[in-house]
């Protein structure tokens, strides 16, 4: 349903003629997200409290308004794009706010438009640690990093979002304020709604406040780098360094498309020659423990093949690593003007296996493919580089997408480790999920939902 003159009336009497605009300039602006796809809303609303949102939905709910949720709009697969118009509620402006660091529960209290990396700080400065680091760290939000399960580099040794997410504060499309999970660690009475809520991209309710476990801050910490004439080597490299009793906080992977790629985008020295590189951290609270982390990895990857390993002997060499890594992203589009970009995810003991039938795939249609990302959680970045002004290209670019979804499902792995499923991934449901399974997908949907305002049309509900 289009908005009415009445409708933009009555939202503004609720959050000021400041805080809700339908100019043009804001609609191209709230249009788009990572994947570049566009879809303008109907109206931005930047809602101020908890209350404003309540009787936004409530209104909307009434009238069958369409209400897409946002953060920062970085997410991968589409999920914060309002593809059938409506109002953008944009998190950012005013709920944005870290609420609380509780130093005896070791917790942080925080509005879903705090950015990740700000939490971060915040926490290690009061000898805290918030481990989840997606590459979006600097811009991205902690309500889209719930809503979309984010990961990071951190993940091997730490976990993702949801190991973190304590409680949680929302807004039901009806209006209904609720609280899901406590500050406990323990909490089994009733159902696990936080858990329920955590990576449903929006689809199920607006997140109004989050409760996230801290841990307190490692030590010490030091960077290495193993560097491989293969990418076989290096993936088996990985399943087996960690069934040997290391535990890295981060073992990121990089295909030799990718270091050719950083090479050129960024200047980024790294050996020319290698086939793949692992880069990672290794952490501890004495310094013996991080010793023996790098000592148990150096002689697993040297089994394992690996021709040099090296440990970052400063803070510019440990900040040259992770530049490598975390503009790997920005870098590979010098093979391509359009990357089709998955992040699939397999048992850690499939990586080797699942790396060489990819590339066979990309091969089979004559189109690269560089590949990086989380190979110590299993967690792989497989990018389809097209033409995007080619209609044959693309076309085989998703039919090689297609073909990589089945062959991770097949291998016991997952469409997305982190990324979500939002617009871009929705076709491809059935792969991985039986009729049984998104029946009860759409029941949930609709029992939180049964007007189907919330972020309609993501992961096909």
């Amino acid at each position: 349903m289009k908005l009415k003159e009445a409708d933009i009336a009555y939202l503004t009497s609720i959050v000021g003629s400041e805080n809700i605009y339908t100019d043009k300039a804001h609609k191209i602006a709230y249009s788009y997200d990572a994947t570049r796809e566009r879809y303008e809303p109907d109206a931005v609303v930047f809602p101020r409290s908890e209350e404003d949102i309540s009787k936004i939905l409530k209104y909307c709910n009434e009238r069958k308004i369409i209400v897409v949720p946002r953060g920062a709009g970085s997410g991968f697969t589409g999920g914060a794009l309002p593809v059938n118009g409506g109002i953008m509620l944009a998190m950012e402006k005013h709920l944005n706010k870290i609420l609380e660091i509780d130093l005896e529960n070791m917790l942080a209290i925080v509005q879903p438009g705090v950015v990740n990396k700000d939490l971060q700080r915040a926490a290690e400065s009061r000898g805290l640690f918030y481990p989840p680091d997606p590459a979006s760290e600097e811009y991205s939000t902690i309500g889209g990093n719930v809503s979309e399960n984010a990961g990071g580099m951190r993940a091997a040794k730490y976990g993702i979002t949801k190991d973190f997410v304590m409680a949680l504060r929302a807004v039901l499309p009806n209006g209904d304020i609720i609280r899901a999970g406590k500050k406990t660690i323990k909490d089994v009475a009733g159902y696990n709604i936080a858990g329920i809520l955590t990576a449903s991209e929006g689809t199920l309710a607006v997140i109004t406040e989050i409760t996230l476990k801290l841990l307190p801050k490692p030590q010490y910490a030091k960077s290495y780098m193993g560097i491989f004439p293969d990418v076989k080597s290096a993936m088996n490299a990985v399943f087996k360094s960690l069934a040997s009793g290391a535990n890295p906080v981060a073992m990121e992977f990089l295909d030799s498309l990718v270091v050719k790629a950083v090479q050129e985008k960024l200047g980024v020295e790294l050996p020319s020659d290698a086939g793949a590189l692992l880069i990672g951290d290794v952490d501890g609270n004495v310094e013996q423990e991080v010793e023996f982390q790098l000592d148990t990895l150096q002689k697993s990857f040297k089994e394992n093949g690996a021709v040099d390993f090296k440990i970052a002997s400063s803070k510019d060499e440990r900040s040259q690593l992770w530049r490598a890594r975390r503009g790997a992203s920005q870098s590979i589009t010098i093979y391509g003007s359009k990357k089709l970009n998955e992040d699939i995810s397999v048992p850690r003991s499939m990586l080797p296996k699942a790396l060489e039938e990819i590339y066979k795939i990309g091969a089979k249609y004559n189109l690269t493919v560089p590949c990086f990302g989380h190979a110590g959680d299993g967690n792989i970045h497989v990018n389809v580089m097209v033409d995007g002004s080619n209609p044959k290209e693309l076309e085989d670019g998703h039919k090689a997408i297609k073909e990589i979804f089945q062959l991770v499902v097949d291998m016991g792995g997952t469409l997305s480790g982190e990324h979500g499923i939002g617009l871009s991934k929705a076709e491809f449901m059935d792969i991985a999920f039986s009729p049984e399974e998104l029946a009860l997908f759409k029941r949930i949907k609709e029992a939180f939902d049964p007007n189907n305002i919330l972020n309609p049309g993501k992961m096909g509900l």
